[in-house]
This record gives C-alpha cells, sequence and structure tokens, in this order.
C-alpha cells in the first residue's frame, strides 16, 4: 500500500527541497497569479510562472506587478514557515510588509507592514476607522484561536470580517486570502484559490455576507473552489477527506 501523502507535508517537503513541477509550484503560481489579477495585475499566468521559475522576467511588465507577484511567493513561503505558530498581529502585520516590500508608490498613506493612517472603504461597504483596527484585528484573531474546529462557514466568516476590517492602506484581499490558505492547513480543510473568473461572485459574496449576513453565495463560491483544487490533488495523489458537503448542507448544519 502506498503512503498517504497529505498536503501540509508535501508542500512543506518540495519547498525545502526545491522541487519543480509539483503541488508547491503549481499552487506558488496559481495563488500568486490570481490573487494578484483579482487586485489589477496585468501580468499573464505565463509571465507569472516565468517569474517563479526563472527569478527573471521575460517579456516589458509594471514594475509594482513584479514586485508583488515574487512578493507573493514569498508570503506563500511565510504561511508555510510560521504554520505551527498562532495566528497575530505579528504574522499578519509581518505579511503584509513581506507583499508590499518595494512597491512603488506616491501616496503618502502608503504604509508598509502596519495598519492604515486613513479611513478607506471597499466597493459600498465602510470599513472600520483606523484607530479601531487594532482592537478589531485582535478580536478577530482571538475569536480564531478560541475554536476547537473549523469549517468553509467559519473561513467565511472570518475572511468577510477581516476584509470589512479592511487594515492596510493597500493589499488587504491579498493578505485576506493567504490567511485564509493559513486557516485551511492549520484546519486540514482543502484550501482553494478565487480566480480572476470569479471575481464578480467573489465580491458579490462578501457583500452580501458583510451587509446582510447572507453566507450562502460566498460559502458556495469557497466550495467550487475547493472542488479545482481536489481535481488538483487528486492529480497529484495527495490524500483528502473525500467527504462531500454542499454549501445548503452547511448552511443547513448551522441552522443560518
Amino acid at each position: 500500500m502506498s503512503e498517504q501523502r497529505e498536503l501540509l507535508n508535501v508542500l512543506l517537503a518540495e519547498k525545502k527541497s526545491r522541487i519543480k513541477g509539483g503541488i508547491y509550484n503549481k499552487m506558488q503560481v496559481d495563488f500568486a497569479y490570481n490573487s494578484n489579477h483579482i487586485e489589477g495585475s496585468r501580468l499573464t499566468h505565463e509571465q507569472t510562472r516565468y517569474i517563479y521559475e526563472t527569478r527573471t522576467i521575460g517579456d516589458a511588465a509594471l514594475v509594482n506587478d513584479v514586485f508583488e507577484t515574487a512578493n507573493h511567493f514569498r508570503c506563500f513561503d511565510y504561511i508555510l514557515n510560521t504554520i505551527n505558530q498562532p495566528l497575530s498581529e505579528k504574522i499578519i502585520k509581518e505579511l503584509h510588509g513581506i507583499l508590499k516590500a518595494g512597491v512603488i508608490s506616491d501616496d503618502d498613506s502608503a504604509v508598509v507592514g502596519d495598519y492604515k493612517k486613513y479611513p478607506n472603504t471597499v466597493g459600498e461597504v465602510d470599513t472600520v476607522q483606523p484607530e479601531q483596527v487594532a482592537d478589531n484585528i485582535r478580536l478577530l484573531i482571538d475569536n480564531y484561536n478560541h475554536r476547537n474546529s473549523l469549517d468553509m462557514y467559519d473561513i467565511a466568516q472570518f475572511h468577510a470580517e477581516f476584509e470589512k476590517i479592511h487594515p492596510f492602506y493597500d493589499g488587504n484581499g491579498r493578505i485576506g486570502r493567504l490567511l485564509m490558505l493559513k486557516l485551511c492547513l492549520e484546519n486540514n480543510i482543502v484550501p482553494f484559490v478565487i480566480t480572476d473568473e470569479m471575481k464578480y461572485f467573489y465580491y458579490t459574496g462578501l457583500k452580501e455576507l458583510q451587509t446582510e449576513g447572507k453566507y450562502i453565495r460566498l460559502i458556495d463560491l469557497f466550495l467550487e473552489a475547493q472542488d479545482d483544487m481536489k481535481a488538483v490533488l487528486d492529480y497529484f495523489r495527495i490524500y483528502y477527506d473525500k467527504s462531500d458537503t454542499t454549501a445548503r448542507e452547511l448552511i443547513a448544519k448551522r441552522n443560518i
């Protein structure tokens, strides 16, 4: 009987050994490309892969797009490097510092590695005022760290709350999606990539949860994205729990 390969162990092993062409390589590229593209990066998937695999730039590209792509690879590694550490403000701020390192900005509000100085919005949703960010983030972290177990409902709730706090001047979506990766890996939940094609439904689902308390659209999208990742895990022969949970079943169980 072949050895049972679990995702976190494979990611750590392939990262350590610098394996090319494995699940670690694929997830690095897919996460960086899609998360940055949602936020407006113009790099193609091929350009993203080229930067990751060669550490060089092929075709001409915007400087900030290249920095943030390379930085996202480092953020992914930081998630793996701190996987055994409880979620903290330090981890969240250091992720932001890594993501925005070297990025050019003429905006005097562009604080890197620390919380925003001025109020901001996301879509039509008002976010937490700067002086309230630290307390809100600490409460969010405390609520998470005191849970015995998580499911996709908890992941959606955490993400929506983090994005509504919107603690940084920029990069909140990417940091939030990286934190979802950490939460999934820590709790043996199959992680997932929100692709650029899912952007409209993702933003709509976030807004519905943040303003109306409706979970179905966002959880349904997360489970759809998770199904895509399960197909990738099947290809790489990586074990995961194959019990099937639909969004409506999950919400019915929660009596929402």
